[in-house]
């Protein structure tokens, strides 16, 4: 009894690992051809990254390790961090993050910072803060830190976005100096008209190509209505960074990526026109009862499988 149980743990342990058996109805002959498809080398999966601040609120309920820990296992391999404060990136000190990034075999070339634009101690004290903030970055790991928001009040007029583009050119040397590229992300309201103005139009002819680059917020340059890859044209290689990010036809609610009406296929086509070296996907919002990790997946198998990116 016991030589006959060897023989058949022997014989299906075979069978299991040159992956013969066949599907009920599948003639000998197709079998055969499913084994060997079976048996190709798996197509590796695309470096793909993430802006976690999709799913901030997993991170304060489930923990930052254990959200990482489900991002590596979707197939992200580029992470893009936000959350800094007090010399800390969502908690973490910049080591204690780049270990855990890393440990998960993930990389994370940029993070996100906003650094005030005023001070009771003058610009100096400001210069001061961005300096530790990019020391800090690169200890993180990170080689962009990106500007990531104007609060309301502070982007009132055309004055406004003046007073930062200067100050958003010191950041940019303080940056270069340390080792890091500064750049900013954009979202619609740099699009609003101010005395026959587009404040964005007038950050990228103010600001120096090689010192400042732009992380190019897909979603939102469309839903501002303008058209990226007109802005690529009119600024090539200055695209460093993207926002890829969807939007529903009709009430442009946030989409997972491949499910909403914005072309992906002709911005990829345009990457090296634009100078793109990573992109991330980001989901500001998701429907009542859908859960951003499953949209994180959406995305991923959408891009990975797309033969554009």
């Amino acid at each position: 009894m016991e030589k006959r149980r060897r023989e058949f743990l022997k014989t299906a342990g075979a069978v299991a690992a040159g992956t013969m058996i066949l599907p009920f109805g599948c003639s000998p002959k197709k079998g055969k051809e499913e084994a060997a498809t079976a048996e190709a080398p798996a197509k590796k999966a695309k470096d793909i990254g993430i802006q976690i601040y999709t799913l901030r609120n997993q991170i304060q309920e489930e923990g930052l390790e254990k959200v990482l820990e489900k991002v590596a296992a979707t197939g992200y391999k580029w992470i893009e961090a936000y959350g800094y404060e007090n010399r800390k990136f969502l908690g973490k000190t910049p080591k204690e993050l780049n270990n855990l990034i890393t440990g998960l075999g993930m990389s994370m070339p940029s993070v996100h910072s906003v650094t005030e634009v005023s001070s009771e101690g003058g610009k100096d004290a400001i210069l001061d803060q961005m300096k530790t903030t990019a020391e800090d970055a690169i200890a993180a790991g990170a080689k962009y830190l990106v500007w990531a928001w104007l609060k309301e009040e502070d982007r009132q007029s055309l004055d406004d976005y003046k007073r930062h583009i200067e100050t958003w050119n010191k950041f940019s040397e303080v940056c270069k100096e340390a080792g890091i590229q500064f750049a900013y992300h954009n979202h619609d309201f740099e699009f609003i008209v101010y005395d026959g103005v587009k404040p964005y139009d007038l950050i990228m002819k103010e600001t120096d190509p090689d010192l400042m680059k732009f992380e190019m917020d897909l979603y939102w340059i469309t839903k501002a209505g303008e058209d990226p890859v007109e802005y690529f044209k009119k600024n090539p290689g200055r695209y460093a960074l993207w926002h890829v990010k969807d939007m529903y036809p009709g009430d442009k609610f946030f989409a997972p990526v491949g499910k909403g009406s914005i072309d992906f296929k002709r911005i990829f086509e345009n990457r090296d026109l634009a100078g793109m070296k990573y992109f991330f996907v980001e989901q500001d919002s998701t429907r009542e009862g859908v859960s951003p990790y499953d949209t994180i997946k959406v995305s991923w198998d959408y891009l990975n499988n797309a033969d554009f990116v």
